[in-house]
């Protein structure tokens, strides 16, 4: 076990001095500000801060003489009057550099300039004029992460028309469960996508969903002759000058035990967030070549391509990260020259477990961590294998489109403890009576406004639903439902997700914890826990694992386990059983299904507990019926 805080690195007295963060508190005036004071100007004075990075950033668009934030949470309104619109600052690079590397698993690579991508977008922008897409209509997308779901979104938004998209990795139900809420005039899709080494055909997909979707105008096919007819006719390439808050586009909320929820953010929000992420957080900019593995079904897509908005080369990958091997995403990265290189952290874990040395890896700089917490040996392991490089662990979510709390170059980075709260983000935990706690576990919070959370729900006229999301257990104040300690010197560790705690005889534990003694047992590949309990009783405490090739769940294994978790967490966190199980339920995007399984476990039929269509292994939640 490595000890959590232990000391990895340390920023260079170089790094400290070319930051981009470094460069923005001398433009401020503010150099001699350590971090922390510049965080706190931030989050107490937001209606300086935010402008300072509208001006530093010298964004294409009005200002407007509207107040810069009026009103509280729900429904805090950003400057007020201006006018701005995303594929203009994102389309706004040199011409001539590179702003797309696309690459897939079989090892095919396109590129595109900025001037390029720009032709593209023109293109298929008077392609969507000429399907009577205007101003606030809704373009659907069924797509893997390639060039034409990105010129796709680009031109969407130069419209002020509002995006959405799905991979195709997503069932049909699930699809129509989301797009079925915004009713698009036009679904762009594929027919077919490859993924670890295997062809899928989804044209019948394609068509239930498009016949499932009422109002829709056209379904216009990548690789098809529909696609080649909307980018026919060169367009001019304008933008539609939208109000700040005008909607961008539409993600989604898991959707694993209801429908999801349509999250709608802003141009301007976006732009602003995205270009204080990116550039100080993660130190990117137009030298950069940025890649996060992700597909166009999470909000991490929404983040990559926001490597525009700072002149980044974005990578965008289309496959498995496993394929042909554990090192495909490393390898990737060697060949692409990346700089910074994201991931979620089963993918790091992996490439642990897998005892991976990743090489030729001389101009990456930073790497990203998100998804779920990064235990301390994740920390750990990267430190060991790339010691030059910052680990830069985030936590956030699809409903702001970006991390509460995160990195800096500015910060060392600690085993297990994510460096900071970022700039704007006033998060603080919170005890059950709404009072802040430091050095102990509480609600993640967030106290005050920030320009990228939800200007609304789709189809929540009077904000009702949105209200009840964040704001039902404190109000005023956006409960997150994410476990957080924050400690004294502003570093942060979360614990997982709130509403699936272990609650054994009072004591309260994220399950992270659990998972991170579980899982540095080679013989587990995967593991589950479920506490039962409900309504102040306790119930019993189940252990599912899934076992690595060639290992079986012997007695002896299940003895070391047990007494593993009580030495390191706790007698009461001992299981009362532990289970194999041939894997565990994961959400498209690698997330543990833990509240579903609970539901099952407590009665509720597979059907009613999870929407299978948002999961990655559907198959596997019958061996978690009692």
């Amino acid at each position: 076990m490595v000890e959590e805080g232990a000391l990895l690195w340390e920023p260079s007295p170089e790094v400290v001095r070319d930051a981009k963060i470094t460069r923005f508190a001398a433009w401020l005036g503010r150099s001699e500000h350590s971090y922390d004071a510049l965080w706190r100007w931030s989050v107490d004075f937001p209606e300086e801060f935010w402008p300072a990075v509208w001006d530093y950033f010298a964004v294409v668009g009005e200002r407007g003489d509207g107040p810069v934030v009026s009103g509280t949470m729900p429904g805090a309104e950003w400057f007020a009057g201006a006018t701005v619109n995303y594929a203009a600052n994102a389309l706004r690079g040199d011409p001539g550099r590179l702003a797309v590397i696309a690459r897939d698993e079989t090892g095919g690579r396109r590129t595109l300039t900025y001037g390029e991508l720009a032709e593209e977008v023109a293109r298929v922008r008077a392609g969507l004029v000429r399907h009577g897409v205007t101003r606030g209509d809704r373009v659907a997308a069924y797509l893997p992460n390639t060039p034409e779901a990105l010129i796709a979104f680009l031109a969407t938004a130069s419209l002020g028309a509002i995006w959405s998209s799905c991979s195709p990795d997503f069932g049909a139900s699930s699809v129509v469960d989301r797009f079925t809420q915004i009713t698009p005039k036009v679904l762009i899709a594929v027919d077919g996508y490859r993924y670890n080494g295997r062809a899928f055909d989804r044209s019948d997909v394609v068509a239930d969903i498009a016949a499932r979707l009422p109002g829709l105008a056209a379904t216009v096919i990548v690789g098809a002759e529909s696609w080649e007819e909307l980018r026919s006719e060169a367009g001019p390439l304008e933008f539609e000058p939208v109000p700040f808050a005008h909607p961008l586009w539409v993600v989604y909320s898991s959707g694993t035990t209801g429908l999801p929820k349509p999250i709608v953010h802003g141009h301007g929000g976006i732009v602003l967030e995205h270009l204080k992420a990116l550039s100080f957080h993660q130190d990117l900019g137009e030298q950069d070549v940025f890649f996060w593995y992700t597909t166009t079904g999470w909000m991490m897509w929404n983040f990559l391509v926001g490597g525009l908005l700072v002149g980044a080369t974005v990578v965008l990958y289309d496959g498995s990260a496993t394929h042909p091997g554990a090192d495909a995403l490393w390898r990737l990265a060697a060949e692409e020259g990346v700089t910074y290189f994201g991931t979620g952290a089963p993918y790091i874990i992996a490439s642990m477990r897998a005892e991976l040395r990743p090489d030729g890896l001389e101009r990456l700089r930073g790497v990203g961590s998100t998804g779920s917490p990064l235990p301390p040996e994740g920390f750990a392991w990267l430190s060991d294998v790339l010691p030059r490089v910052q680990l830069g662990s985030f936590s956030g979510g699809t409903d702001v489109c970006t991390g509460f709390v995160g990195a800096v170059p500015l910060l060392p980075v600690r085993a297990g403890v994510i460096s900071c709260r970022c700039l704007g983000a006033l998060v603080e935990s919170y005890d059950p009576d709404g009072k802040p706690l430091i050095g102990e576990v509480g609600e993640l919070v967030v106290t005050r406004p920030m320009p990228s959370m939800p200007v609304m729900f789709w189809n929540d006229p009077d904000g009702a639903r949105y209200e009840e999301s964040y704001f039902a257990d404190y109000p005023g104040v956006w409960r997150h439902g994410d476990w957080i300690k924050i400690l004294p010197d502003g570093g942060c560790v979360i614990y997982g997700r709130s509403d699936s705690t272990l609650n054994r005889g009072g004591v309260r534990m994220g399950t992270s914890e659990f998972y991170r003694v579980v899982e540095r047992f080679p013989a587990i590949e995967d593991s589950l826990v479920i506490d039962t309990g409900q309504l102040g009783q306790e119930g019993r405490l189940l252990l599912y694992v899934t076992m690595a090739e060639g290992e079986e769940l012997s007695p002896a294994l299940v003895a070391e386990l047990k007494d593993a978790l009580r030495t390191e967490l706790s007698p009461r966190h001992v299981p009362n059983e532990v289970i194999e199980v041939p894997g565990i339920p994961r959400t498209l995007s690698g997330k543990k299904l833990e509240v579903p399984v609970r539901k099952i476990l407590l009665g509720t039929p597979v059907d009613k507990a999870a929407n299978t269509g948002a999961m990655a292994n559907p198959e596997v939640l019958k061996h978690f019926v009692p």
